[in-house]
């Protein structure tokens, strides 16, 4: 994967040429490899102590293009884990963290046709959270993430303290994400191949 120019003056405009080469790249995935991308990164993130000691956790409901962690929602439940997700306010155009306790009945299509909680749902201080899972599409060594460009995710990881994990395929991690102001480093990426980032052991 070539990388696109980058420097400190045109951190956004190399984050758009990095947004259409990785749209790409995960475009390009046969639909098996993106099953067992997912498979191994699942099985990477349960294995490892952050997963075990997490009491409450934020999903995401992921896009065709993002590695799908849905069915951890059932064994986090299972293993008596609070369970979340994001959901959308419109008054004030954010994201919350909100508790699903039964993805059947308390999750709808919310705005950009991604699942989120129900209004039922009850929403949760995100600073009450043991760990936050993230989707983007890329992501670097360091911890730093390359996300859509609507900032949401941004805005919502700037309102935790909690450890934050993103989700990556390989194909999704490039040498330096470029950054702006605004950005919110991670402290982890699991990807299929391993982990990577600045937290406590992970794996």
């Amino acid at each position: 994967m070539n990388p696109p120019p980058q420097t400190p003056e045109t951190g956004a405009a190399a984050k758009l040429a990095w947004r259409r080469e990785l749209r790409r790249a995960v475009a390009a995935m046969p639909a098996e490899a993106r099953a067992a991308g997912s498979a191994e990164i699942r099985e990477r993130l349960t294995g490892g102590p952050v997963w075990r000691a997490a009491r409450s956790v934020l999903f995401y409901a992921p896009r065709p293009d993002e590695p799908d962690l849905w069915p951890l929602l059932a064994a986090g439940l299972a293993a008596g884990k609070a369970v979340y997700l994001p959901r959308h306010v419109p008054e004030g155009d954010f994201y919350e963290a909100a508790q699903v306790r039964d993805p059947e009945r308390d999750v709808t299509v919310g705005r950009f046709g991604v699942r989120e909680p129900t209004t039922a749902a009850p929403a949760e201080g995100q600073n009450q959270l043991d760990l936050v899972l993230v989707p983007g599409l890329g992501f670097d060594p360091d911890g730093w993430r390359l996300g859509r460009g609507r900032g949401y995710y941004d805005r919502l990881l700037a309102t935790f303290r909690s450890p934050a994990c993103g989700v990556a395929f390989t194909e999704q991690m490039i040498a330096r994400v470029p950054r702006e102001p605004h950005d919110v480093r991670l402290d982890w990426i699991v990807t299929p191949g391993g982990w990577h980032g600045t937290g406590r052991s992970a794996a």
